[in-house]
Order: C-alpha cells, then structure tokens, then sequence
C-alpha cells in the first residue's frame, strides 16, 4: 500500500501545525481561498500518493528546470511527499534497460490509476525517427504509457503546442500531445516554461480533488489562465493613458510606461506572470522592462517577430488603438477647449449685450 502524503510527512518529522500551515498556502495559491484547506488536509491524509511516469520528448528541459524552483509549494513537497515519481528519464538513478523495466512494472501494477506527465513533443515524420528512446521512436513510447493512464498533463509549450519544433515549415512534424493521445484528460500548462507554482499548482489541485481542473477551451486550467497578462499588469494604467516606451532607452521606458509598441503581447495573453510571477514572486518580464512574449498562447513562434506589436488591440472602446491614443487624447482636450473657449465668449457676449441695454434704458 502506497503510503499517503501526511504519513510521508509525520515519518519525517513534521507537525500536525506546519501540515495545516501548509494546507492552507496551498489552498491560497491555487486561488481557492481558506475554507479549501480543510478539504486539502483530508485529502492528504487519507489518499495514496499517485505514481507519476514523466516523460521527455523533443524539449529543451526547462520545463523541468522550472519545476525544481516551485516555492509554493515546495517541489521537495510535491516530488518526494505528494506524488510518487516513479520515472523520469532525465532525474532517475536508473538508466537503460533498468529504467524501463521500471516504466513497464508501473504501467502493470498501477493499470488505469496512475499520471503521465509530458514534456516535449513527438516528431511524427520519418515514423518519428527524429526522437528515438530505448532503441524505438518516442512516439511509440507515448503511446503505450498513455494507454492506461488515468490522465496525462502537458507541460509547456512544446507538449502543449509543439513551440518552436513545430515552428514553420516544422520538417520533423513536431505535433502537440493533445493530437496524438486523443481518448485520455488532458491538461495543457503552456509557457516556455510554465510557471513553477502553476505546475505545482496544478498537480496539487489533481491529488487532492481526484479530478482535473476546470478547462478553458484550449485545454488550459482556469484557475491559472483564466485572465489576461494585460487584465493584471501594474503597467496597465499607463497602456489606458496612451503613455508608450518608443525605444528601450528612452524616457517613457525609464518612466516605466507601457511597452505595447515594443511588442508586449500582454493584451492577447493568458497566464498567470502577472499576478504569480517568477522566481519565487520577486518578478515577471514587464517588471525587468521587458514586454511579454505570448509563450503561453498556440503557435507564438510563428506570429512574427517578439517585438512586433499585435495591431489591432483596442484601447478606448472599440474604435481606438495605441496608434490613435495619442491623437484621440489630444483631440478629445483640445475640443473640450474649444467648448470652453465658445462658451466663455457667448456668456461675455450676452453680459456686453446685457450691459448695452442698460445703458439704453437709463437714457
């Protein structure tokens, strides 16, 4: 019997306050509020931990890189009490044929119960001879894993989307998770990478609810792509102001203006950068002064270049963009002084005339 995360946790030393402490920041960072952590405590007491099988395909590793610096909650937390790792080909001890027959035992005593966890992408060109594992095409190896899966989470934007190996003209036929498993849950958390505390976030959710979460219609969970880069950015106000950087030396750049104009991809973004943020909270790419590169969206390497700006965003209603802001704004004032102005001069031309009158009449 596997043992659950509180018997991991008691074993090693921890107190029933810091369990509770911790049941509690992990309902607050998944945005459930406080009266999730008493659900989370039980859950955690009383559920099995669930044997993951994470799987590398056509990618960079950074998505696991990210993983390894979740500070809420800890990955130690997630990895060594919370789920049972039981392969990952890049972190394991064991290698070569060892390895698989460890892949093999998990996929037979754990059949329809366990979590496959994707990072990377399957070429399928060549009969996917591009990503050969084990002596046979990675493809292959995906299937049979994902057979028996109970579901399967595709971490960043190469298993989400394919990212830049299925970038055009895409020779490899790189190809998304999604469209190669078709008959298993599937969870996208996109992003090149993802966020640490959204994966974290994301496997904590799925342990202690037993369910994947609420999905937007590209697959991606609500909770922590639900809103806009954009929605969020402490920049905003200057985006709504028409204040724009125009250079990234300038003077609006080092007023912290809006960087729009240098391609920012916030308004067309959904992630959770602005609110989470990276590196344990210290900070987010707007905030070091660089804009937003949309990894979080499908097909970001194929919608021209990072510092070409979207062109059709909206700023005042519908029918003004950042090109007319500027415009819009100053002819707004400057009529509103025109206004004034012709007011101004009707009412001292009633009182001259006014005066006129009187004038007369007292003759």
């Amino acid at each position: 019997m596997t043992e659950t995360f509180y018997e991991v946790l008691r074993r090693q030393g921890i107190t029933r306050r810091s369990f509770l402490k911790f049941c509690s920041l992990t309902a607050t960072s998944l945005g459930l509020g406080s009266a999730a952590a008493p659900r989370i405590a039980h859950a955690l007491e009383n559920k099995p931990r669930t044997p993951v099988l994470w799987l590398h395909g056509l990618e960079c590793t950074c998505c696991s890189e990210s993983f390894i610096r979740s500070a809420h909650p800890l990955t130690k937390d997630v990895v060594l009490s919370m789920l049972s790792l039981d392969y990952d080909d890049t972190l394991m001890a064991a290698a070569g044929h060892q390895a698989e027959a460890i892949l093999d035992e998990v996929k037979k005593k754990y059949k329809g119960n366990y979590i496959v966890a994707v990072e990377g992408n399957p070429p399928l060109n060549e009969d996917g001879m591009f990503c050969i594992q084990g002596g046979r095409p990675f493809v292959e190896k995906l299937r049979e894993t994902c057979a028996d899966a109970k579901a399967i989470i595709s971490w960043g934007a190469c298993a989400s989307y394919g990212c830049v190996q299925a970038a055009k003209p895409n020779p490899t036929r790189a190809t998304p998770v999604h469209k190669v498993i078709t008959d298993k849950p599937i969870i996208n958390v996109p992003g090149c990478p993802p966020i640490a505390e959204v994966m974290t976030g994301v496997v904590t959710y799925m342990l202690t609810f037993d369910r994947i979460p609420e999905l937007d219609r590209q697959g991606r969970p609500k909770m922590f792509y639900g809103q806009r880069i954009h929605d969020k950015c402490y920049r905003r106000g200057h985006f709504d102001a028409g204040q724009f950087a125009e250079a990234w030396d300038d003077e609006g750049s080092r007023k912290g203006y809006c960087l729009y104009k240098m391609g920012c991809k916030g308004p067309t973004t959904y992630n959770a950068c602005s609110s989470m943020r990276w590196n344990g909270g210290v900070s987010w790419p707007v905030q070091s002064g660089h804009g937003c590169i949309g990894c979080s969206e499908e097909g970001f390497w194929d919608k021209g270049s990072f510092y070409d700006r979207v062109t059709d965003i909206k700023a005042f209603g519908v029918e003004a963009n950042a090109d007319t802001i500027g415009k819009a704004a100053a002819g707004t004032v400057g009529a509103a002084i025109a206004a004034h102005a012709a007011v101004t001069a009707l009412a001292r031309a009633r009182q001259k005339a006014g005066e006129t009158e009187e004038q007369k009449g007292e003759k």
